[in-house]
């Protein structure tokens, strides 16, 4: 499974139905565990996946949750001896969502809170609400990816479709009523390219949209014309030929264009051969009860 991210493994077990919780301080354990059980599990995703925290920290929050709830974010901190930074990783990644409300108000929150003098420590701060709004889903989307990895809200392929429609691209799910041989242009993120020695300088591309994966095949001359945007994009456009034999289909790539400036600041992961065991571990036990 080490050709996956996190982020196709999460995306894939959703479209299979299989429920993914966020990171919450007032939940996850350190590791991605499994909720619910005997009954139909849910993932929870760990405080693991928060990038920058450190291991020490985020076994300090679940050891002080396990004597206490937390109240307040105030109070996570005091308590668990969380530095000003670590409250920032965890707001950005949204895992104060039930102590704080929406990412900004956590994030407003996580600010505000600063290492008091060592005789008061131990004393709660008392300040004036102040509520913000809300930020706009595709912003809680780049915060998503930069924080944790992938996301739980709407696929950024989704988020995208109305600016694409006019490169005249099907999805996914689309490609699938395709007939062999027929002229098409798909486009989606870039999750996986691969040149295996044998293949005489072919190479494969996995892209992915809101509705799954397709696999696109490079041939080396299209590959040399088009290093560029083949080798550079995060978000691909591919026009090429649909080819089908049996349940297996690919799109022989003709033409490519690089569309990453679309994405703006997401931040997006391709060929990432480390993928976290402990959310495939769990995704796997998921399914194993699922389809028993």
């Amino acid at each position: 499974m080490g050709f996956y991210t996190p982020s196709q493994l999460v995306q894939d077990a959703r479209r299979h139905g299989v429920e993914v919780r966020p990171v919450d301080v007032m939940h996850s354990a350190v590791e991605s565990t499994l909720e619910d059980m005997p009954d139909t599990p849910a993932v929870r995703l760990g405080l693991h996946m928060v990038h920058g925290l450190q291991a020490t920290s985020a076994a300090r929050i679940v050891a002080e949750r396990a004597v206490a709830p937390f109240a307040r974010a105030d109070e996570l901190a005091r308590r668990a001896r969380l530095e000003q930074h670590e409250m920032k990783l965890l707001a950005a990644a949204g895992a104060l969502a039930t102590l704080s409300g929406h990412r900004r108000q956590q994030v407003w929150a996580a600010a505000a809170l600063h290492a008091p003098p060592e005789l008061l420590q131990a004393a709660p701060v008392d300040e004036a609400f102040l509520e913000l709004p809300a930020a706009p889903e595709g912003e809680e989307v780049v915060w998503d990816f930069a924080s944790v990895g992938l996301t739980l809200r709407s696929h950024p392929m989704a988020l995208l479709r109305p600016q694409l429609e006019r490169y005249r691209a099907r999805t996914s799910a689309q490609l699938q009523h395709v007939r062999d041989g027929r002229w098409v242009r798909t486009v989606g993120m870039v999750t996986l390219r691969q040149q295996p020695p044998t293949a005489k300088g072919t190479v494969f591309v996995s892209l992915e949209d809101e509705h799954g994966s397709t696999q696109i095949i490079v041939w080396r001359h299209v590959k040399e014309a088009q290093r560029q945007a083949l080798l550079g994009a995060r978000l691909l456009l591919v026009q090429g030929r649909w080819q089908r034999e049996g349940a297996v289909c690919n799109l022989i790539a003709h033409r490519l264009w690089d569309l990453s400036s679309l994405l703006g600041r997401l931040a997006t992961q391709s060929r990432d051969f480390h993928c976290s065991n402990g959310i495939w571990r769990q995704l796997r036990i998921v399914f194993r009860c699922a389809y028993r």
